[in-house]
């Protein structure tokens, strides 16, 4: 069978969607039942995040890689080279290609929340969103909270939407984290409203008070609306000379950063899994999380929890206990194992080629 996959997402800086396509991709090219298929990878610039090249052709559709580029371009070369099945791993898809399609949406943050994007940014997401949906053969989605989010707001039959936990990129035992004595604190992900990294930099602050040798790291570009200014709130707060941002880091620097934290934070109000507190806990670092349906889901016993409408003096008494209170932190690392085990490349990439094939197939 010859799948076709939008690609885009492995160019230029790769954030969630990218590393789960490359999640995906890894374990496709070593698997038997992925070598008896044909990779056609579509993008508009060559990927970043490394590929089996034997194992898969990359097509270069010159252009922007934006809505025009998947629309009109992409279903041109697509159907040139006469792909069976098509794999959009980023929300939408080309809707003009008349091969089956399976579709991704790892949430739906636009249409539950719409007041958190521009109202054009909006309108096209959702729109395109639910006409990719509705022509899909099948939609796959990272937890049960989302797929019931999917059904409340999507034309799309229930047997159609596949929960597929993905994997989670644990470190190599000697390259987990050691206890460290100094109280570091990491985010990492984009910066989003939802995700409240302004009150995570107020919070650490108030912290810092009382304990001085605290300090913050956040990684992530700042993708918010309205905007929220990052970098002021940093230096007009007492961490000006202990908190620093990296708008991007690259995959080692990240992992630097985990081996020597102590404590993770990611107050998100909304996700579709949450995939980083996930990480912080495959590094042996405690996360602290808002409580939420998903990250009660996603995470378990594994995390300390902020209550949703946590305040300052909460988050502050959050990563107070996830830093310094050794009994949180050997409930929270105890429960890890078993959290961690609902996540697996593996799994992940076998139950989405098995519905690859069965969309290929119909």
């Amino acid at each position: 069978m010859r799948i076709g996959i939008d690609a885009r997402e492995l160019s230029g800086r790769p954030t969630g969607v990218g590393r789960y396509l490359a999640g995906l991709l890894r374990e496709w090219a070593s698997s038997d039942r992925g070598r008896q298929h044909e990779f056609i990878l579509y993008g508009a610039e060559a990927p970043q995040i490394p590929v089996d090249v034997p194992r898969f052709v990359t097509r270069r559709i010159p252009g922007a890689g934006g809505t025009w580029w998947e629309q009109v371009q992409l279903p041109a070369a697509a159907a040139a080279d006469r792909v069976d099945v098509f794999f959009a791993p980023a929300y939408t898809a080309p809707i003009r290609l008349n091969v089956p399609t399976v579709l991704a949406l790892h949430d739906i943050s636009y249409m539950a929340h719409p007041e958190w994007f521009t109202l054009k940014e909006g309108i096209r997401r959702r729109w395109l969103t639910r006409a990719s949906a509705r022509r899909a053969r099948a939609i796959l989605t990272l937890s049960e909270f989302s797929k019931r989010e999917i059904l409340d707001r999507l034309p799309v039959d229930e047997a159609d939407v596949h929960v597929i936990r993905i994997g989670i990129d644990a470190p190599a035992p000697r390259q987990a984290a050691t206890p460290n004595g100094r109280p570091r604190i990491l985010y990492v992900g984009s910066i989003f409203n939802r995700r409240r990294v302004i009150d995570l930099i107020r919070g650490t602050a108030a912290l810092a008070r009382r304990y001085p040798d605290v300090t913050l790291d956040i990684v992530g570009d700042n993708r918010t609306f309205p905007r929220e200014d990052v970098e002021q709130t940093i230096a007009l707060s007492i961490l000006s000379d202990r908190a620093r941002w990296h708008r991007y880091a690259a995959e080692e620097h990240v992992r630097m950063l985990y081996q020597h934290a102590r404590a993770f934070a990611f107050l998100s109000e909304y996700e579709g899994l949450g995939v980083t507190p996930l990480e912080a806990l495959a590094w042996g670092v405690p996360p602290v999380v808002l409580d939420t349906e998903v990250a009660r889901e996603s995470l378990g016993d594994a995390a300390v929890f902020v209550p949703f409408n946590g305040d300052v003096p909460a988050i502050a008494r959050a990563l107070e206990a996830a830093l310094f209170d050794e009994r949180t932190r050997a409930q929270v690392l105890t429960a890890a194992p078993q959290v961690l085990a609902k996540y697996s490349w593996p799994t992940a990439a076998a139950r989405t080629l098995e519905i690859l094939e069965s969309a290929g197939n119909q």
